[in-house]
């Protein structure tokens, strides 16, 4: 049985339903383009990439290796949501990145950005540290949530207001597994 037949009847039983809203070949084509502009981009220097846990694992895994330049990887985890839906609109660092940036490029990497304001709080963190340049590069983007706007220089796709699973993304910690993302319906 297909990580999505055993998705969608979990789901079922929870009384939710999933759609297919970007598939996996979609979804690897577009992380292969953005390796692509950002191999370009930072031609002739070397790059920090620093991802938010826990949803850009897979997105940054997939991206990296689309990168033709010597990188660094490292990791901060941060939280706003305790496992619900909706943001509180609090950041706390849960972890930190292990090395400093200062006078590095950093591309900062994110599975989502709707409210903008963990990216935000993120970015005038990481600012205060004084790299050699900040860059964000994000899988997805929900702006009819966007209550502070920030900048993406690097996009996946942008998406209507879903909540969204897979590749990455969870609802409860879960569903990260899929190899597409999908559109999570009859949340509550």
């Amino acid at each position: 049985m297909s990580s999505l037949a055993r998705a969608t009847q979990s789901l079922e039983r929870e009384g939710k339903t999933c759609e297919i809203l970007i598939s996996e070949e979609r979804v690897l084509a577009r992380v292969a383009e953005l390796g692509r502009e950002i191999t370009r981009d930072y031609q002739g220097r070397d790059l920090d990439i620093v991802g938010v846990l826990k949803g850009c694992a897979l997105f940054m895994s997939d991206l990296i290796r689309s990168i033709d330049l010597p990188l660094a990887c490292d990791y901060l985890r941060v939280s706003s949501y305790d496992g619900g839906t909706e943001s509180r609109g609090v950041v706390r660092f849960d972890l930190d990145v292990s090395q400093p940036v200062t006078g590095k490029h950093v591309l900062l990497v994110e599975d989502i950005i709707d409210t903008g304001l963990t990216m935000s709080y993120l970015l005038e963190n990481l600012r205060t540290r004084h790299p050699a340049s900040l860059a964000v590069c994000a899988l997805l983007h929900k702006p009819a949530r966007t209550i502070k706007p920030v900048p993406i220089d690097y996009l996946g796709f942008t998406i209507e207001n879903h909540f969204v699973v897979g590749y990455g993304l969870d609802y409860a910690g879960r569903y990260r597994n899929l190899r597409h993302i999908a559109k999570l319906e009859d949340i509550a």
